[in-house]
């Protein structure tokens, strides 16, 4: 005999009230994948600015930009309008994954700003969130320092 028998209809709604209350419970004991405390790892507030007019020289922090895995954010020097130097100032890095990925990106993604003095750089494969925040925190930093 089969337990969802038609002439039965309380067992059935009792049945999928039961797995309707489970799956509430699953999802509700899932964690996030990054915890508050990370979120607040920037040494400057976004779109700061440092400058030395000896040289020519200033930083600029970009928006902290909140990705899937956790916030990014870059730090960008200029001397004499040319990108000189980009800098990570957060990513995440919250486990193992995160770290080994981005191990790989981020200088990848350094790599590629300096060579295109821009935002237009490709995305690296296997890291397309970290990538999307990098090329936004470092747009937000480009047009702080008017590039």
């Amino acid at each position: 005999m089969h337990a969802l028998k038609k002439d039965r209809p309380l067992r059935r709604v009792v049945l999928a009230s039961a797995a309707t209350v489970s799956g509430m419970v699953l999802l509700l004991t899932l964690k996030p994948h990054t915890s508050p405390a990370l979120a607040v790892s920037s040494p400057a507030p976004a779109g700061s600015s440092s400058a030395s007019a000896a040289s020519g020289t200033r930083s600029v922090t970009g928006d902290s930009v909140q990705t899937r895995w956790g916030p990014v954010q870059v730090r960008i020097t200029v001397r004499d309008g040319k990108l000189t130097e980009v800098t990570p100032v957060t990513y995440p890095t919250e486990n193992p994954r995160d770290q080994e990925i981005n191990a790989y990106a981020v200088p990848e993604l350094r790599r590629e700003a300096l060579a295109a003095q821009s935002a237009d750089i490709d995305t690296v494969s296997g890291a397309t969130y970290t990538s999307d925040g990098y090329r936004q925190s470092l747009q937000s930093a480009l047009d702080s320092a008017g590039l």
